[in-house]
């Protein structure tokens, strides 16, 4: 058993901590990521899987960003490292799909919300960097990822006890992933048994809290119209959905923001121009929440 339990810390030893992160291996790791990440969306295979979350959620990149900055000898080398590896990794991924998408050029309409994250790794990994310390400060930073991750886990268990066995490889990762960070930066098991509980009675005072599901995205009008900054959106149906206008031009996309299920109805008046549209929030038959826009004549 010790000897198990030495060979387990020895290789998280290396994987955090003894890796040769030099700049030529960030931006090496940042295309390999990309490449993967790239052929878990197109490959059929992976379609509705957890390998294709790689794509779409944060918990793959989150392993990423920990070992990158686990391997940096100050917080400034982290933060620079983690910004390059996400500023190469994330246009790649969209620039990949470019030909195999119908959307085209216009698939970089949603690198928008990972170009604010890419720019959010500067800070975020610079403070980060200071789990190396291994006491109460590097529980402090880590909570919030650990919440995440708590969240990540407990609803993909929740969905594959539904929907077997679609999310239990996420539901394992994000899992294994609270238990290796507490147990490679946190210093004793009072630690580790406060990391592990408060997370997991937050997520579950928040799904009791919460509302039946939790939608914040965007969606690209159908028939591709590019709407003027004076466009003026109403709606009518749920009150459960909100419909906004998110950005204009060739790239035309509506946020919708659902707590629960339904349709509404959605009237854009763009100068002498009106569209019409019902918008959707359902759930498809693997279990995953779905928002489309349907043009109505």
């Amino acid at each position: 058993m010790n000897e198990d339990n030495k060979g387990l810390k020895g290789l998280l030893n290396k994987v955090y901590g003894s890796l040769d992160m030099s700049w030529r291996n960030v931006i090496l790791f940042a295309v390999g990521t990309a490449v993967l990440t790239f052929i878990f969306l197109v490959v059929p295979i992976f379609k509705n899987t957890s390998f294709e979350r790689m794509g779409v959620t944060f918990e793959a990149w989150i392993f990423f960003a920990v070992i990158i900055m686990a391997n940096c000898k100050t917080p400034v080398e982290s933060a620079l490292k983690t910004f390059v590896f996400f500023l190469i990794s994330q246009p790649l991924i969209y620039l990949f799909q470019v030909p195999f998408s119908s959307m085209g050029w216009g698939l970089f309409g949603y690198y928008r919300y990972w170009a604010m994250w890419t720019v959010a790794t500067l800070p975020m990994a610079y403070v980060g960097w200071y789990i190396k310390k291994k006491n109460w400060l590097s529980l402090v930073i880590l909570l919030p990822v650990l919440g995440l991750l708590t969240l990540d886990y407990t609803s993909s268990f929740i969905f594959t006890f539904k929907h077997f066995p679609y999310q239990i490889v996420t539901a394992l990762f994000c899992l294994a992933q609270v238990l290796i960070y507490l147990y490679q930066f946190t210093p004793t098991w009072l630690h580790r048994a406060i990391g592990f509980g408060l997370p997991l009675a937050a997520v579950l005072v928040y799904t009791m809290l919460t509302s039946r599901i939790d939608v914040n995205g965007t969606v690209f009008l159908p028939d591709h119209i590019a709407l003027s900054e004076n466009a003026e959106i109403a709606t009518e149906g749920s009150d459960a959905i909100q419909v906004s206008i998110y950005s204009y031009g060739e790239d035309s996309m509506l946020r919708v923001i659902a707590k629960d299920y339904g349709i509404v109805i959605v009237r854009i008046t763009d100068g002498d121009q009106t569209y019409q549209y019902h918008i959707e929030v359902y759930e498809d038959d693997n279990g995953h929440v779905q928002t489309k826009a349907v043009r109505e004549n």
